[in-house]
């Protein structure tokens, strides 16, 4: 364990959130990988992997609940020097991961199909969704094991152990995607389903690693069989009452997908093909302040367990700065050359056309979205992840409603959806440093005035 209780906040920061920026990027690079030899298959390809992927974001949710309750609590119980308990959370929240890994591979492969029939902007793209899926899922359901045990020692301060795993299953997904996408060396291409192959193989392996990591290294948690074959339901409520909230965050952000995919669907393929490369380039770009985010909540974290307050307020004020500073070099990036961004995955004018129009426009929200997600870990640190399921809740008001509205009027334009989201993500961002600020007011104790002379 490390313990982050003492010494300056940003020596942490730095520490921790360099391996995790690492870690972030070579799992991007998962996505950019098989998007770079899925886009040689066509746009209806393209936008049949896009459009399925959103699935993922369903995925993501479930597993920020397990990753954010066993990460908070973890290092709640570090910071308070509660080894026992941590140790409990660690077994819990694998026992958890197991169920839920089962129950994705049950419901998705029941549900995928109408999801797609729904959202595809023609038959093409719905058969290459549908193809892509049935590879993909065993990778999604691995993905509950993998959060459990990187977001429980991200709770104990480490986070180099999952950064060189994420690297490992990466680079096995690069080798693995032109082979079985391209059908290099083999000659029997398999398409967009050897992409979904490729990412589940690679998943697989990593979490074969982490365990192993666990089994042969890793001191301050471990696997218990006692701990892990009993069902502690008071556990599972306290991880689920800290991580149902950023959950619901990623569920909500599955619905927006949702909507601007069937928003824009009348405007073709090439428009959702130039989305889907434009969003899959943000969440790239987005990487070193998500990092930020995730480092400072297990440093927070572990100072509130320790009832430190002045150190949790000094965190959020660094990680603020840092985050900010970062994305408004992002942004003037974006403002300046953003087909850069996306030349590389496709050579059809539309879809680039669309995707340098969305970045070159979403950029500047970067600033507010590197806030949303500090604040958004800060509220994790604290244990009360409501306000940040509620700022990202005012988004269904201020963007999905209107942008249903707008695709209703004449002379709808794509560019209209990307102003309109520009907007509604500062008006999150304000919404979110009100809430973090009353949490301070309320959660986090005073230092006493010096007294005078």
């Amino acid at each position: 364990m490390q313990d982050m209780t003492q010494g300056p906040i940003s020596g942490h920061l730095i520490r921790m959130s360099a391996p995790i920026a690492l870690g972030m990027l070579f799992q991007t690079l998962y996505v950019l990988v098989d998007l770079y030899f899925v886009a040689r298959l066509g746009d209806a390809a393209i936008a049949g992997v896009s459009t399925a992927g959103n699935l993922q974001f369903i995925i993501m949710a479930a597993t920020q609940v397990l990753g954010v309750g066993t990460m908070a609590l973890i290092a709640q119980s570090s910071g308070r020097k509660d080894q026992t308990d941590a140790n409990l959370l660690y077994n819990q929240s694998l026992l958890i991961a197991v169920i839920a890994g089962a129950l994705t591979l049950l419901f998705g492969y029941t549900l995928a199909s109408a999801y797609l029939d729904h959202l595809g902007a023609d038959a093409a793209t719905i058969a290459n969704g549908r193809e892509y899926l049935d590879w993909f899922m065993p990778g999604m359901a691995l993905q509950f094991a993998l959060v459990s045990m990187g977001s429980a020692l991200r709770g104990t301060g480490i986070a180099k152990p999952t950064m060189l795993v994420q690297m490992v299953t990466v680079l096995l997904n690069a080798i693995l995607a032109p082979i079985l996408i391209a059908g290099w060396f083999t000659g029997h291409p398999m398409g967009v389903a050897g992409a979904g192959l490729a990412t589940s193989i690679s998943v697989g392996v990593g979490v074969v690693l982490m365990w192993l990591y666990f089994h042969k290294l890793e001191k301050y948690v471990g696997f218990d069989g006692k701990l892990f074959g009993n069902v502690r339901l008071d556990v599972w409520k306290r991880v689920l009452r800290v991580g149902l909230p950023p959950g619901g965050e990623f569920a909500l952000m599955f619905i927006y997908l949702g909507v601007i995919y069937w928003v824009i669907r009348h405007f073709g393929a090439e428009a959702q093909a130039g989305f889907g490369v434009g969003s899959r380039v943000m969440q790239a770009i987005f990487l070193p302040a998500m990092a930020v985010a995730f480092a400072t909540a297990p440093i927070a974290g572990q100072n509130f367990g320790g009832g430190h307050g002045d150190r949790v307020r000094e965190t959020f004020k660094s990680a603020a700065i840092l985050g900010s500073v970062i994305m408004l070099l992002l942004t003037l990036m974006c403002q300046w050359r953003p087909e850069w961004f996306v030349r590389g995955f496709t050579s059809d004018p539309q879809v680039i056309q669309v995707a340098a129009d969305f970045l070159h426009i979403i950029s500047w929200n970067f600033v507010a979205s590197g806030l949303i997600f500090t604040c958004s870990g800060m509220f994790q640190a604290l244990g009360n992840t409501l306000p940040a399921l509620a700022s990202s809740a005012t988004r269904l008001v201020t963007f999905a409603l209107p942008a249903i509205w707008l695709s209703t009027r004449p002379g709808f334009e794509l560019k209209q959806l990307w102003y309109l989201s520009v907007t509604t993500v500062a008006l999150q961002a304000l919404t979110s440093l009100w809430l973090l600020r009353g949490q301070f007011k309320r959660r986090l104790p005073v230092a006493p005035a010096p007294a005078a002379a």
